[in-house]
């Protein structure tokens, strides 16, 4: 599981949006989103750097925990 601090998350649409963001890289990614926490787990075969680029894409600013 690889975990990541992403800043400006603040709602469902964000989860739906990240979580988007990581499947669409891969189909059979497992995404837990915590919005309090600022944080996103990650289970799947893309390395780091793919997914810190999907989220970043898709306007969050986020790094690895």
């Amino acid at each position: 599981m690889q975990v990541f601090n992403v800043q400006g998350m603040t709602c469902g649409h964000c989860v739906k949006a990240v979580t988007r963001a990581v499947q669409e890289q891969y189909a059979e990614a497992r995404v837990e989103v915590d919005l309090a926490g600022k944080q996103v787990r990650v289970q799947s075969e893309l390395a780091q750097e793919q997914i810190l680029t999907a989220i970043r894409d898709e306007g969050y600013q986020a790094e690895i925990a």
